[in-house]
């Protein structure tokens, strides 16, 4: 009778198992239940495929360590994993895509269903005059084959905006601007031919200053989506993107499978602010909670609010380092990436379970973006070069989050 009793519950086990297992099988489209067990499951590993000598931010060795934790912590979606801010010549390196490629496989061997995403953001440098158009970008444009490379001058406002927004020659690109075009089908189809399956367009509003009824961007996601549809692994491209006003609407339809924004933390100035607490709030600034618009999405569902990340921004320093301004996007005058490295160790772990937990009881759609790696900035003359990890500490790792085994519990508590 024991023997059948345990037989009984081993089978039981089994059977719940299945039950339990999440689904992450997609084609052509994705269902929101999928979507949305991706999105559970997201991480930000910024700056893994780029090769470390054409790296545009920091030291970053051992990516063994990476592919480990998203093994460790069971992790289904790696962000921003490749992308070019500046340093645009470093795509004329046969060796950038085949690293990126490897190191994509790598993880694919891991678990063949993870989404690794790419990003094409909005920041173009003259650098970018080095690197000649392939042949295939015009065919796909269904233009005459050129042999020249890409134009700068061509990508930028032409009546001056956003020149040099992001430093000496960093500017935003205009979307409605063929030379962009060009440029985003040659970063999107060059990722997807190396098994990215998402692309992050980073802040739409900023290049779409001359398309504010999103036409030209509608027109140009939908070709990207054809390209998709004949080259991605699973026939799909999914978009997000930063969204401030909660969408990217276009005639009532969603241009992103989900939206995406920093986590905007604000000081906590009650409770011992010398100990630069923060706390999250519906309203806070233009935070998304509670904001992400209803609509018809790209994969033939509605919803009431579009799921969407928040993430841990990395975006510099301020002036007030220290110093709480509520009315900035600054937590305690850092950006909250270099907010979370400066906590201790177990304000550290205690504030990324608060903040799961929050957004999950707050607003159902919202998911938190785990960070991985990211960009830190202590001071102003370090912007960009010091890369920060939650593998834990060890030989080679200079910065480390060390929140590799509290991430695994607080997304194992949830099974």
């Amino acid at each position: 009778m024991k023997y059948y009793l345990l037989l009984f519950v081993s089978v039981f086990q089994i059977f719940a198992g299945f039950a339990l297992a999440k689904d992450y099988k997609f084609s052509g489209s994705i269902s929101r239940e999928v979507l949305e067990n991706y999105l559970e499951r997201s991480i930000t590993l910024m700056d893994f495929a780029n090769m470390p000598k054409f790296s545009t931010e920091g030291d970053y060795p051992r990516k063994e360590l990476d592919i480990e934790f998203v093994r460790d912590v069971g992790a289904k979606f790696v962000g921003r994993a490749i992308y070019r801010w500046g340093g645009e010549d470093a795509l004329n390196n046969p060796e950038f895509f085949s690293y990126a490629k490897n190191l994509i496989e790598k993880l694919h061997l891991v678990d063949e269903e993870i989404i690794v995403q790419g990003a094409v953001f909005e920041a173009v440098y003259p650098t970018v005059e080095k690197v000649a158009i392939p042949a295939w970008v015009f065919v796909e444009m269904s233009l005459p084959v050129e042999k020249r490379n890409f134009s700068y001058d061509k990508m930028v406002f032409e009546n001056g905006l956003y020149r040099n927004h992001w430093g000496r020659g960093g500017s935003v690109p205009d979307i409605t601007r063929l030379e962009t075009r060009l440029w985003f089908l040659y970063l999107v189809g060059s990722y997807v031919k190396i098994g990215v399956e998402a692309i992050h367009l980073g802040q739409v509003k900023l290049m779409g200053a001359n398309d504010p009824e999103m036409g030209g961007w509608a027109d140009f996601i939908k070709f990207l989506r054809k390209f998709a549809d004949r080259h991605a692994r699973r026939n799909k491209i999914i978009f997000d993107a930063h969204t401030p006003d909660g969408s990217m609407l276009y005639k009532g339809e969603s241009l992103l499978d989900f939206n995406s924004f920093p986590l905007r933390i604000k000081e906590d100035c009650l409770d011992e602010p010398e100990k630069m607490k923060g706390i999250l709030e519906v309203g806070h600034t233009d935070s998304i909670y509670k904001r992400s618009a209803g609509c018809k999405t790209p994969n033939g569902w509605s919803c009431d609010s579009l799921p969407y990340l928040v993430e841990f921004d990395n975006f510099g320093i301020s002036n007030h380092a220290g110093k709480a301004d509520l009315n900035d996007h600054f937590i305690w005058g850092y950006d909250e990436i270099t907010w979370l490295y400066l906590q201790p160790q177990e304000e550290r772990e205690r504030w990324l379970k608060y903040a799961y937990e929050w957004i999950k009881k707050t607003d159902k759609n919202g998911h938190l973006q785990m960070p991985a790696t990211r960009i830190l900035t202590l001071k102003k003359s370090q912007r960009g070069k010091i890369t920060v990890r939650s593998v834990p500490p060890q030989e080679g790792i200079s910065h480390t989050l060390n929140l590799q085994s509290c991430i695994k519990r607080i997304w194992e508590s949830e099974k």
